[in-house]
């Protein structure tokens, strides 16, 4: 009597696969937080993350890649494969009703993402000025942050509820300016604003910008 061959399960695999991937990015974070970009090298994430070098360039291709896999990482706040965008908290804001409120709450997620990443993001954006190799990686950060931007922004126009006379140019670029880590730096991590204050500010003064 022959045996009949179960299916192969490869969910055990994709997760170790997984929980490998997030070691190698934790690492890269934080010895990218503590070197900075040029002194990180990847035998020295490779050690921290337990794993051999050749796996991180056959996984990331480049160091520059994994400073963006870690810019990724701590937007998102987790490595669950669900893009922001589609998260809870954003299907919620764009439920809402009232555009105050819509906005409230985009800019309060914002400072929490804000929060997360400055540090990366900083280090992106300077890093590229001493190591080429970053200039496409803030290119893919800058173009992925407007391209939200622009989504954002025509979903605020379509409400109806915001200033009279704005485009989505405007409307975008707007939201666009208020990404920026530069804010964040400036008033929290050279000012010491703590979180919350930071959040008022960010949402009275886009609120002010875009609402009558």
């Amino acid at each position: 009597m022959s045996q009949v061959k179960r299916p192969y399960d490869a969910t055990g695999r994709q997760e170790r696969a997984r929980a490998r991937r997030l070691a190698v990015v934790v690492a890269a974070r934080e010895l990218f937080e503590r070197d900075g970009f040029r002194a990180t090298t990847i035998t020295g994430v490779a050690s921290r993350a337990g794993v051999s070098p050749q796996s991180i360039y056959q996984g990331f291709g480049s160091k520059a890649a994994l400073a963006k896999a870690v810019f990724d990482l701590v937007l998102a706040g987790d490595d669950e494969p669900v893009p922001v965008a589609q998260r809870e908290g954003m299907q919620a804001m764009r439920a809402e009703p009232d555009v105050h409120r819509k906005l409230a709450m985009f800019l309060a997620g914002l400072a929490q993402r804000q929060a997360r990443s400055a540090g990366v993001t900083i280090l992106i954006r300077d890093g590229r000025h001493v190591d080429d190799a970053l200039e496409p990686v803030w290119a893919s950060v800058s173009e992925e942050g407007l391209t939200g931007m622009t989504i954002l922004g025509r979903h605020l126009l379509e409400t109806g509820r915001l200033r009279e006379g704005l485009d989505l140019d405007e409307v975008r670029d707007v939201l666009w300016n208020y990404l920026a880590v530069d804010h964040y730096e400036r008033l929290v991590m050279l000012r010491g604003w703590d979180h919350e204050r930071y959040t008022r500010w960010l949402t009275d003064a886009v609120t002010r910008a875009l609402c009558p």
